[in-house]
């Protein structure tokens, strides 16, 4: 069997494959509200061994994209735990991806009150969505105080704890993209000259304390991180220290036994490469289950899984126009190869859940 289509252990968990559907934002969350047509569109997608959803805001605070869904309230959690027990019908598993935007959001994207808050004071240069007003600029954060700084880790605890009762299999801290973690890692981001700010263990101590309370109140087994280094997406840059940066984290994350690294290489996009010698250097740091995401074909996870850069493989954009990825892959039916981009990020069906399986391809055919 060719090892994409194998089992993995996965803490608890057993895996019917090694593809995992990775998160992609879709903003169909309408007030920020999980629905319906977002139940069909993870259903649909459950052939994979692991479905990670799109970034889920942890408060209203974290709420920078429009349409993005949370986790912070009672409405909220049951209607996650409508697509949970949907995709786990279908024999899935999943992990709720909990994504605070930092300086890269708007409020315009929030509830009245929330607040745009990052480790520092600095504004991304660029543009964001907003619903009410179209593209408006970035607006200048407001720097985190520590009172903040606590409110936040019990959020994205809180966050955790509501993603297990939504009957989710774990979570990811999504501390890559140039988001909140990720801003706190970057001293081009970070200028702090606190306890947050300045060393890399200071520059890492937010998302590490993050992980230490969401480990205590739900267990390290349901906690998974994703990282992307050498990330240029919302304005991030290049620095120095990153090689040594993610070499800690690794090592911390390891001491720390939360169950996977996801790793997060954006070239295909067009930003620069995430080094092999920085892969080998996380895979040798880090012992559990290693997920690599980023261009991936089924060439290209083969090659990875055979020579065990990682344990796990994430396909993104090639899940949203086929839903049935891992059965055309196993089977070696055609890929679907139509994808509308002018619909990735609106708020209806279209573009989302009407994209048909083979079987309705051949049909139609």
């Amino acid at each position: 069997m060719q090892p994409t289509f194998s089992k993995h252990i996965l803490g608890d968990l057993i895996l019917s494959n090694r593809i995992v559907m990775a998160p992609m934002n879709r903003n169909r969350a309408l007030n920020n509200q999980p629905n319906a047509l977002m139940t069909e569109y993870y259903a649909q997608r459950s052939n994979a061994g692991l479905i990670i959803t799109e970034g889920t805001a942890p408060s209203p605070n974290g709420l920078g994209h429009a349409r993005m869904p949370g986790i912070y309230t009672k409405s909220q959690i049951q209607a996650w735990r409508q697509i949970t027990n949907a995709i786990h019908e279908n024999g899935g598993k999943v992990f709720l991806q909990l994504m605070h935007t930092g300086r890269v959001g708007h409020t315009l994207n929030a509830p009245a009150g929330a607040r745009v808050l990052a480790p520092s004071a600095v504004a991304a240069t660029g543009q964001v969505w907003t619903d009410k007003q179209a593209w408006a600029d970035f607006p200048v954060p407001q720097e985190m105080t520590i009172e903040d700084i606590e409110a936040t880790k019990y959020e994205f605890t809180e966050a955790a704890v509501n993603a297990m009762t939504a009957g989710f299999d774990g979570i990811e801290l999504h501390a890559g993209d140039g988001y909140l973690f990720e801003q706190f890692l970057s001293p081009v981001t970070n200028r702090r000259t606190d306890a947050y700010g300045g060393s890399i263990a200071n520059r890492g101590r937010f998302l590490l304390e993050v992980v230490s309370s969401i480990s205590e109140a739900i267990g390290k087994d349901q906690i998974g991180v994703l990282l992307s280094p050498y990330n240029m997406t919302n304005d991030m840059a290049l620095y120095d220290e990153i090689d040594a940066t993610y070499k800690y984290l690794a090592e911390q994350l390891n001491k720390q036994g939360v169950i996977y690294l996801h790793l997060q290489d954006r070239s295909s996009l067009g930003e620069p490469v995430l080094p092999a010698y920085l892969r080998q250097t996380i895979r040798e740091a880090f012992h559990r289950t290693i997920i690599s995401t980023g261009g991936h074909d089924l060439r290209k996870a083969e090659q990875d899984l055979t020579h065990g850069v990682a344990d796990l493989v994430g396909f993104d954009k090639l899940y949203v126009n086929n839903p049935d990825l891992a059965t055309r892959l196993r089977k070696n039916y055609p890929l679907n190869s139509i994808l509308d981009f002018s619909t990735l990020y609106t708020s209806g069906e279209r573009g989302y859940t009407n994209y048909p399986v083979y079987e309705e391809e051949l049909i139609s055919a």
